[in-house]
């Protein structure tokens, strides 16, 4: 008769706090939790009484991984607020940055956090020694990114450049070349991150669930788009409370939520299952060798994808760069007229679908303000997925299922800090 007694506290090599309980007892499952301690921060208060400007260099300070995600979402939510309309300029150096982000994120995760499970050991320290060179590629892509995000946003991390209506400061095209060659040679260590990855062993396992993300008939959508379900279809991202579902659970100070199923996935493998057909050439190759089809149902693929997107924004990267050399690059500071309003951004983060929603008077001052983290919306998942693995490995050790679960939690690079609220709270004077 299975006995069984896991208790991680906390899960490592994940952003923030997360714990896992699994009890058995006579060989009956008894609890399966998937909980969150971590206190929420509440950013949405503080920026409440707030100018739209203070809030620009605010909300980048809610995640230093997703920093520019939420720079992004926040400016389009204030832009969309005032009716602002950015210039083709403004919107191919956002998208630039933007995968500046998606890549250091990605290489993050797929090298430095996932990658140990799959090679055996307990953190990358130990492949300094044995996997030297798989170590120092990881490396090189990683500059890579921060030096692309911090070309574009003014340093690497919580950019300095993005403002409302445009930037504050443009890179010089010569700067922009340069970067380019760069780009073009990290496809190099990318094919050798898919021959690396092609020969490690990913856990079998598949829960059928709903994918969210972004989709822009245009593009494999990051920055732009509307809101795909693969159970649904699409929606503006104006319905977004209707997709999110936000309520709380009494094990977790993160909200869960949920749409057409008991739960739901945003992240890379949500992005992939919606929009593969669009993704880069090679990107679609990688994803061929990889063994990655859509629909995928094994969130032990979520690393896979990454890889896949990986290779996709920087092969964008360099059409962007192509793109903006071509035309020049001008400066531009447009007239930004304040109004009453309520405006809402979305954006794809590393971990998925973010949205920032702001309501202004007409003094530009924050009244309101809702921020929907991805992570969040993947906890629901994660327990619904570890309800479902538990059952099916029952008889490995105590250890195994425990790696599994932890293995299983890494795969969706929780970014668990990201929490911005708990519970809806009134003000009285």
């Amino acid at each position: 008769m299975k006995e069984l007694n896991i208790n991680v506290h906390h899960v490592t090599r994940v952003e923030g706090h997360g714990n896992i309980t699994v009890n058995a007892r006579n060989g009956k499952l008894e609890e399966i939790i998937w909980s969150i301690p971590e206190s929420p921060r509440f950013f949405e208060a503080m920026f409440r009484g707030r100018s739209y400007e203070d809030v620009t260099w605010m909300t980048p300070r809610i995640c230093g991984i997703c920093s520019i995600a939420h720079s992004t979402a926040s400016i389009q939510a204030t832009e969309a607020a005032f009716g602002v309309e950015i210039s083709e300029q403004t919107l191919l150096l956002r998208k630039l940055l933007f995968h500046a982000e998606t890549l250091q994120s990605h290489v993050l995760h797929f090298y430095f956090l996932a990658a140990p499970d799959f090679l055996g050991v307990g953190s990358v320290f130990p492949l300094v020694d044995t996997h030297t060179e798989v170590v120092l590629r990881a490396l090189r892509l990683k500059k890579l990114a921060n030096d692309l995000a911090d070309l574009i946003g003014g340093r690497k991390t919580h950019p300095l450049t993005c403002v409302v209506g445009g930037f504050a400061k443009l890179p010089e095209v010569s700067e922009l070349k340069a970067m380019r060659q760069k780009l073009v040679q990290a496809m190099d260590d990318m094919q050798e991150t898919v021959k690396l990855f092609k020969g490690l062993e990913i856990p079998n396992f598949t829960r059928e669930t709903e994918y969210i993300a972004l989709k822009d008939p245009k593009e494999y959508a990051f920055i732009n788009g509307d809101i795909a379900s693969t159970d649904t279809g699409s929606t503006s991202i104006n319905s977004y409370l209707d997709i999110t579902n936000e309520f709380c659970v009494p094990h977790s100070t993160a909200k869960f939520s949920k749409h057409n199923r008991d739960s739901y996935m945003v992240g890379a493998l949500a992005r992939f299952n919606n929009n593969a057909r669009q993704l880069s050439p090679a990107a679609q190759k990688a994803a061929e060798e990889l063994g990655l089809k859509a629909i995928c149902h094994n969130p032990y693929m979520i690393s896979i994808a990454q890889i896949v997107e990986t290779i996709h924004v920087i092969e964008d990267a360099i059409n962007l760069i192509d793109k903006l050399t071509v035309r020049g690059l001008r400066g531009e500071k447009p007239p930004v007229k304040v109004r009453a309003g309520r405006g809402i951004g979305a954006v794809e983060a590393p971990r998925g679908i973010l949205f920032h929603d702001y309501t202004y008077d007409d003094k530009g001052i924050l009244v309101n303000a809702n921020c929907v983290i991805p992570t969040n919306q993947n906890h629901n998942n994660i327990q619904k997925d570890m309800e479902t693995l538990v059952p099916e490995i029952i008889d490995q050790s105590q250890e195994e299922i425990t790696l599994r679960l932890e293995m299983l939690v890494r795969a969706y690079d929780p970014c668990i800090s990201c929490s911005t609220h708990f519970l809806k709270v009134k003000f009285t004077q």
